[in-house]
């Protein structure tokens, strides 16, 4: 079986996974949470790839720890314009994504999550 592309933990227990691609996994884990009554800000997120829409998402999300396999630059710099702990294994200059470049000069976590939304058509 495939490892999950996001994993989010309470006290090291999976609760949520996602196989999903892109941003999808992000969309999943916000009906999660709509769901599912937990806090945000007390669990780890883990995911696999998390450039500045990822990191945007995230923080809408209220997560305050995360934990990535790559990391751009760009959402290095979110993460620590909203003091969200993270650790990650590579960090990159940009993730060669549309998405990416489409966020470049967004900065507003909820302007991001309209042009996303769409783009994920939600």
């Amino acid at each position: 079986m495939n490892e999950p592309t996001l994993t989010v933990l309470r006290d090291d227990i999976p609760i949520f996974t996602s196989h999903g691609k892109w941003l999808h996994p992000l969309f999943e884990l916000e009906d999660y949470l709509a769901d599912h009554p937990v806090s945000p800000e007390c669990l780890v997120l883990q995911d696999k790839i998390i450039g500045k829409a990822a990191a945007l998402l995230i923080h809408r999300l209220g997560f305050r720890t995360v934990k990535v396999g790559i990391l751009s630059k760009l959402g290095e710099a979110v993460l620590q314009r909203h003091a969200i702990a993270y650790t990650y294994e590579q960090l990159v200059d940009r993730i060669h994504c549309q998405t990416e470049e489409l966020l470049t000069e967004v900065e507003e976590p909820e302007e991001a999550y309209g042009l996303l939304k769409v783009r994920a058509g939600r």
